[in-house]
């Protein structure tokens, strides 16, 4: 008999969570105005919010941690991530940040001027809300695939290389670059092929345009090309990033995400020019070029943390566990984002509620619902995320309306991932019921998912 899979991992610490009652959440979520970002850590019994930092560091990682060298300037824990970054991504210039976005500032103050136009495969909110707050246009350039949730391809992250070079074509003199998302967080964490970023590279040069990885989850990506691209299969994951990164002229990256650490981030290139404009803005708003906003302790575990989690065993587990979260949804016949992502259930909101008009925001709606039903914080990729059109003024719905649940790595159990479905199944049996959703009552300019206060229609 074949063995059953089981993690690559053993516990060796555990935290409390708490239970609450139907009451108590009602209560907390009209205190937090409708809006899972206000909630207080401790209301949540399964928080799965994000994925971004929120992860169990290694043994490696935290012994690694004692050795964080804390100097201002030349720290020796900066030079041990750069060389990790530069063996993994083939990057020779590496600048810390204290994460991801902070990482897209930094590059975007040099690189992206008002009136440019940045073609990519669906920005995600950080990426989009940098490009716009500088009078930029984010140009969304995914295939169209991406937007049938219930279409099984491999790689539906993959950009439309007929929309990019049309693009292009209208717009050349305003594209500063090009910027991929590996893997595309916003069309439900699915990867984007080698043979599509090798075409959009062959693209970028025919036209002389560089191109920028968003890079949070890199390693995911490489895994399935491995498992899902014809002549990757005994290719390691290592060698998968390198000719990745072969394809880009710079990356950014959330290292709370596939480094597996709480707080980081860095901008690597091999363009000296951006490198060194760059790092004026880095002391402007991060900190000195060999610390950037992180402590040395963080330098070290996210060095350890890139090298652990691009080999294979890591990421099978973590990717295995998505999929049984999928296959108990199959089972109650909840339809999600597929094939599954790398790191979260994509439920298709407007799919289960139906009774809510999509002014009324389904995912959010179902983002609540969740919630009041078992104490389980996701977060609404969908209508409320994509903001307003910068230049009407009205809300977008042109995109997917997800309500994402993304799972910490090395956290939860499948046992938790039981209680996740059963709750979601609660939810899907009486949405006949649920006929109405929600209407703000306030909002940020941009990038108003995170504090919104919304009003129970």
């Amino acid at each position: 008999m074949k063995l059953p899979f089981a993690e690559s991992w053993k516990i060796k610490m555990i935290e409390p969570i708490k239970k609450s009652t139907r009451s108590e959440r009602e209560k907390w979520m009209l205190e937090a105005g409708n809006n899972v970002f206000q909630l207080k850590a401790e209301q949540v019994y399964i928080d799965l919010i994000t994925d971004s930092g929120t992860g169990a560091m290694s043994a490696n990682q935290w012994s690694g941690m004692m050795l964080g060298d804390e100097s201002y300037a030349g720290a020796t824990s900066f030079f041990k991530m750069k060389e990790t970054v530069s063996k993994i991504t083939g990057f020779n210039y590496v600048l810390p940040t204290h994460q991801g976005r902070a990482a897209e500032n930094v590059l975007f103050s040099v690189l992206v001027k008002e009136g440019n136009h940045v073609p990519g495969n669906s920005h995600f909110d950080t990426t989009k809300g940098h490009i716009e707050s500088r009078h930029a246009f984010a140009i969304d350039c995914t295939i169209n695939e991406a937007k049938d949730t219930q279409l099984e391809i491999p790689f539906k992250g993959n950009v439309d290389i007929k929309k990019l070079e049309k693009e292009i074509q209208e717009n050349k003199d305003k594209i500063p670059f090009i910027i991929i998302t590996i893997t595309n967080n916003t069309a439900g964490g699915q990867p984007v092929s080698m043979q599509n970023l090798r075409e959009v590279r062959e693209l970028s040069k025919k036209y002389n345009i560089p191109v920028i990885f968003d890079s949070a989850r890199f390693a995911e990506n490489a895994y399935f090309i491995k498992t899902r691209e014809n002549g990757y299969e005994n290719k390691t994951i290592k060698d998968i990033c390198k000719e990745m990164f072969s394809y880009a002229d710079a990356m950014t990256m959330s290292a709370k995400k596939d480094a597996i650490v709480n707080m980081g981030g860095f901008i690597a290139t091999n363009f000296e020019k951006w490198y060194d404009e760059a790092k004026i803005m880095g002391i402007i708003y991060e900190g000195f070029i060999t610390y950037g906003g992180m402590n040395g302790r963080d330098m070290e575990a996210l060095a350890i943390g890139l090298d652990e989690n691009t080999e294979f065993d890591n990421l099978e587990t973590r990717i295995k566990q998505i999929e049984y979260l999928a296959k108990r949804l199959d089972e109650f016949e909840i339809p999600y984002q597929r094939p599954a992502g790398g790191h979260a259930i994509f439920i298709d909101a407007p799919k289960v509620l139906t009774h809510v008009p999509k002014e009324e925001f389904p995912a959010q709606t179902l983002t609540i619902e969740l919630y009041l039903e078992a104490g389980i914080r996701g977060c609404e990729i969908g209508y409320l995320l994509a903001d307003r059109d910068p230049i009407t003024r009205e809300n977008r719905f042109d995109g997917l309306d997800l309500l994402r649940l993304a799972i910490p790595r090395r956290v939860y159990t499948n046992n938790h991932m039981d209680v996740i479905a059963v709750a979601l199944k609660n939810v899907f049996d009486r949405r006949e019921n649920i006929t109405r959703g929600v209407k703000i009552a306030w909002e940020a300019p941009i990038m108003r998912h995170f504090t919104v206060k919304l009003e129970r229609l």
